[in-house]
């Protein structure tokens, strides 16, 4: 501030000794006073001056009861948070005082979330920044910008007249990396230096307890030092939601958006495995989306099932397949239906012969319950999913097609998993000791036992497989329910018998 006085006094004398010698000094004052508001516009906005002033700071007013699913790492954080709020009984027992709480998780999945309402549930102080903002070319800079959070943490505490304050650096990993990787020059390393210094409590503050919060979906990336106790104390995982989970946070996404009677939200919630809450907002704002375009005062069922197909594969594409590309396609997406129903009856929920972003057609399954453990037979059957396309193909037109690329690539993958699991008659395998050629081979004999059983099952299902085939031809769509009425056969039994 002294500094911004000497040079404002300095120019009022400059542009004086002007007026004295007789130039016309008014573009010059009108000039200065553009660049001082400028200054005090971009200065307020947090635009310059980076570090000296929190670039994102704001009141938030978000609880973790606003928060649904991650009913165990809201827990797990809460507990942590106890020693902020019971400050007297921590010192008097001896208690180290945390330092910091790693938040660790896939994208989307509620770490910033979880972190504004860590500072409502404290009553703290919150800065929230991400590890990019630290990182600079130039010697020094990043930190200056580290030490300069945490001091404004600590008056942006006193200024609100609270006794704790909760720093948030969202991308951990940019700024908190494994040192000694960058030879170039030691900016990444200093910064991370000066991190590693401020939560070590060097330049501690005892009337303001600082606690640091940091995000990553990339915990393996960050410095060991970062990791030890006395730096980030607790680790939380923010996991994808389960069913329950997902459930919870639709109900809170559909809090302000009118339902018709037919939206099952716990339905909704069983479609959707493996969608993060991110994910999940997406539907739910798409749903709204389409019912606006077609006008309708509430969000339906069909919405919902539109909006999840947007969000798995992208917006529905204009492509004009000719009748053959058209009718490939259908014995493609009949061969994944008839191999899922034979899987598990009742399966399939909808296939189309509709392209949707970088898929010419394709065919959507009911979740099962969440599963996190699997055996060899259920990932087999997976395989023959995913082959029974191909092998359509192969039955009814007599060649494949590079649309089974993708399919390929994935039943490989399993394959592998089954391999590296311990699951093949390899036994237990240590990966990098197994031989290229050993296990090319034996992907290739997983993946040919059951291209046999669903050759077999396909063929003897032929009459059904034409029925489905004409029926997507024609109508472009079918549900699972439709598509059910067309076997009037026990498709599971049909299986077993050809295994």
């Amino acid at each position: 501030m002294k500094n911004i006085e000497i040079a404002l006094g300095f120019i009022a004398a400059l542009l004086i000794f002007l007026f004295y010698l007789g130039y016309d000094v008014l573009p010059f004052l009108f000039l200065g006073i553009l660049c001082c508001i400028l200054y005090f516009f971009l200065d307020k906005k947090g635009l310059i001056k980076i570090g000296e002033r929190e670039r994102y700071s704001f009141n938030n007013k978000i609880g973790f009861e606003d928060i649904g699913g991650l009913a165990i790492a809201k827990k797990e954080l809460q507990e942590a948070l106890e020693f902020m709020l019971r400050v007297d009984e921590v010192r008097r027992l001896g208690i180290r005082l945390l330092k910091g709480i790693l938040l660790t998780g896939p994208p989307g999945t509620g770490k910033t979330l979880m972190a504004k309402a860590a500072s409502t549930y404290t009553n703290s102080a919150f800065i929230a920044t991400s590890g990019s903002e630290f990182i600079e070319m130039y010697a020094g800079v990043g930190a200056q910008r580290v030490r300069n959070l945490f001091k404004n943490a600590r008056d942006k505490a006193i200024k609100e007249k609270k006794k704790s304050a909760i720093i948030f650096i969202d991308e951990l990993e940019v700024l908190g990396g494994k040192r000694g990787k960058n030879s170039s020059h030691l900016e990444y390393d200093q910064t991370l230096n000066q991190l590693l210094v401020e939560m070590d409590g060097l330049r501690n503050d005892t009337d303001i307890s600082i606690l640091v919060i940091g995000a990553t979906n990339r915990a393996d990336l960050l410095d060991d030092a970062l990791l030890r106790p006395g730096r980030f104390d607790r680790q939380v995982k923010v996991e994808l939601p389960d069913k329950q989970g997902r459930q919870q946070i639709l109900e809170l996404h559909t809090r302000n958006k009118p339902l018709a009677s037919d939206v099952d939200l716990e339905i909704i919630a069983q479609d959707t495995f493996g969608f993060s809450g991110a994910h999940l907002e997406n539907v739910a704002n798409e749903a709204a989306i389409l019912a606006m375009r077609e006008g309708k005062k509430y969000i339906c069922e069909k919405h919902f099932r539109e909006a999840i197909d947007k969000v798995m594969l992208g917006e529905k594409l204009d492509k004009k397949l000719t009748k053959k590309e058209k009718y490939r396609v259908a014995v493609h997406e009949a061969g994944h239906a008839l191999m899922s129903e034979g899987v598990r009856p009742g399966s399939v929920s909808y296939l189309t012969v509709s392209s949707r972003g970088n898929a010419l057609g394709y065919t959507r399954q009911i979740p099962e319950k969440d599963f996190y453990l699997y055996t060899r037979k259920y990932l087999e059957n997976q395989i023959s999913i995913l082959l029974a396309g191909a092998i359509a193909e192969e039955i009814i037109l007599g060649s494949r097609s590079t649309g089974a690329g993708n399919d390929f690539k994935e039943a490989v993958k399993i394959s592998k998993h089954i391999i590296f699991s311990g699951l093949s008659d390899l036994g237990i395998v240590v990966e990098d000791n197994l031989p290229k050629n050993l296990l090319n081979e034996t992907v290739n004999n997983i993946i040919q036992n059951q291209e046999k059983i669903v050759s077999k099952y396909l063929e003897r299902n032929k009459e059904i497989l034409y029925r489905v085939i004409n029926k997507l031809v024609d109508k472009e769509n079918i549900k699972g329910e439709e598509l059910r009425l067309l076997f009037k056969t026990d498709m599971a039994q049909h299986l077993e018998e050809v295994r």
